[in-house]
């Protein structure tokens, strides 16, 4: 599995994984099953943070199919609205440092040449 720039930048640890499977794919819910398999962490693994990320309201379920209790981002949370903003930062950062990409800003006595900056960020790769 090839590693976002994301995980590159900030480390490809379990937690890292499930944040940007459910940032990137946060049109759809998913049950754990899915969250684990296509994020690439043990089922196990993601029981143990699953209890944090419910207690921190960081996920919502939003409905039930068959056995399966399917799960979003929780989007009115403000910490997670905070990292989803993050996570895009990073990867505008890592996108336009690995591509040499500057953007131009006009200073009113001189022109300057800035690789740092992120403007409005989006809230899933479909934004973009």
């Amino acid at each position: 599995m090839q590693k976002s720039a994301f995980l590159k930048e900030e480390g490809d640890t379990p937690k890292n994984r499930v944040w940007g499977f459910l940032i990137v794919h946060s049109e759809y819910d998913y049950s754990m099953k899915d969250i684990a398999r296509y994020s690439d962490v043990g089922y196990t693994t993601l029981k143990t943070m699953w209890k944090e990320f419910r207690q921190k309201k960081t996920v919502l379920q939003t409905r039930i199919v068959g056995k399966a209790k399917m799960y979003k981002l929780n989007f009115k949370n403000p910490v997670v609205n905070k990292f989803v903003d993050y996570y895009w930062a990073v990867v505008d950062a890592v996108v336009r440092r690995d591509n040499n990409i500057k953007e131009k800003i006009k200073d009113e006595k001189k022109e300057s040449y800035h690789s740092s900056s992120v403007g409005a960020v989006p809230v899933s790769a479909t934004h973009i």
